[in-house]
């Protein structure tokens, strides 16, 4: 019998990806959306940031407004969604707890596509495929595509080729492609197509004539690292077929946070804005406590529309805390330092505070004369848990301590079920 070449035996990696996943989501739980075109709407309903194939298939660009698709959505049949977070943030994690019983090496790339390490002859990776891709399907409702290659840049090409590709059914293994139809692929497809390559760098890539995939495979990766950096180059080896990018775990340790919102009605004064810093540094407490961690700066924003030639005003602080901390009551102060700043009678559409400096809670014990009773009492900590149970709005400090939600809370009025995080929100079924 003969042995097994090295190629069948070299460790490979899939990349799967949840097909349109907002669309996707919404239509697991809504059969009646199948079929018909879709769209999800950024935040205060503003813009499409989905669209299903039926929509693309109208026309609609990705970023079109919603109020220049509005009128013709009843003769398109278009049906236009507020973005439901929740429960996109929870099939997501279904999906990736699922694909992580096919891997002990899983990397959750973004909320809807993973890596995955795998082993296995051709023929064994496409049925790995498939069963990943069915199981997807039917544990959680939404459709994947898979594609598998030895390195990660034509992992990423292999599932493109598989989502546009009917005759490979959802699943491609670059190296079962013959190799004249992946070159021939390579040759149509520009280089912007490829994995962190943006509009920027093509048009670099294109002056020194390389303006396919297929044109960059083949260029020299020193010289790519002398005219370009060593991140080109290592796509350049990527697409040759030599591994550069590392699979890695879940990244638990951030080097910032940020909460910011575009609010759905402007907020004009320095109360209002009050009310907002609050609600975030409340937010930005609970969430420094979730992950363990402390805060050692803080900075707050707030600006106006660019579409408002009128009013123009972006205020911003940066203030260093007196020691690192997850305390709502001290990430509120210091975001009520942007407060002076804030000019009563200016519309002002957005605004954020950015925790940075991160490090792990108890990680620097504080002198006796700086310890802070509120971070002993573990009020972020309690903040949090609060939330989780009883959802976002349940408990507030101070100015944050609202109820019914403030006007310039995000426009959803679109908004579907969160069949799978709200109790009162669960699907029914009812029995014929």
């Amino acid at each position: 019998m003969s042995k097994p070449s090295p190629m069948r035996r070299m460790p490979q990696i899939a990349h799967v990806d949840v097909n349109c996943f907002y669309a996707s989501a919404e239509r697991a739980f809504d059969p009646s959306l199948e079929g018909r075109p879709v769209v999800v709407l950024s935040n205060n309903d503003g813009c499409a940031v989905t669209r299903s194939p039926e929509a693309k298939a109208l026309g609609i660009g990705l970023g079109e407004p919603w109020f220049k698709l509005a009128p013709r959505a009843k003769e398109w049949g278009l049906v236009a969604l507020s973005s439901n977070y929740e429960l996109y943030g929870d099939i997501s994690a279904r999906v990736m707890e699922l694909l992580g019983r096919y891997s002990a090496w899983l990397e959750v790339y973004s909320i809807d596509e993973a890596f995955l390490g795998v082993k296995g002859a051709p023929e064994d990776l496409l049925i790995l495929g498939q069963t990943m891709k069915a199981a997807v399907r039917r544990n959680v409702g939404v459709p994947v595509c898979v594609g598998i290659a030895g390195t990660k840049t034509l992992a990423k090409l292999a599932n493109k080729w598989a989502k546009h590709n009917p005759a490979f059914d959802g699943v491609c293994h670059w190296d079962s492609v013959p190799a004249g139809d992946r070159e021939a692929l390579m040759g149509r497809l520009s280089v912007i197509e490829i994995w962190g390559v943006a509009t920027r760098l093509t048009k670099r890539l294109n002056a020194l004539g390389l303006r396919s995939i297929l044109d960059l495979s083949r260029a020299d990766p020193v010289m790519i690292r002398d005219r370009f950096s060593v991140v080109v180059m290592r796509t350049v080896l990527e697409l040759q077929g030599t591994p550069c990018i590392p699979m890695e775990e879940e990244r638990i340790g951030r080097d910032q946070l940020i909460f910011s919102r575009s609010f759905a009605t402007p907020i004009t004064t320095a109360a209002g804005m009050r009310q907002v810093l609050s609600v975030y540094g409340q937010q930005a407490s609970a969430r420094l406590a979730k992950h363990g961690l402390q805060a050692k700066v803080l900075t707050a924003f707030a600006g106006t529309s660019h579409f408002n030639p009128n009013d123009t005003s972006y205020p911003s602080v940066c203030v260093p805390l007196p020691m690192p901390t997850a305390d709502p009551v001290l990430l509120t102060r210091a975001a009520h330092a942007l407060l002076p700043h804030i000019q009563e009678g200016i519309k002002y559409a957005r605004a954020g505070i950015m925790v940075t400096d991160l490090r792990p809670t108890g990680n620097q014990a504080p002198l006796a004369l700086f310890q802070n009773p509120h971070e002993e009492r573990h009020i972020g900590t309690l903040l949090e848990d609060v939330t989780r149970r009883y959802g976002r709005g349940s408990i507030g400090l101070g100015h944050a301590g609202i109820r019914g939600g403030p006007d310039w809370t995000m426009k959803r009025d679109m908004l579907s079920p969160r069949y799978t995080t709200h109790w009162d929100e669960l699907p029914l079924v009812k029995a014929a």
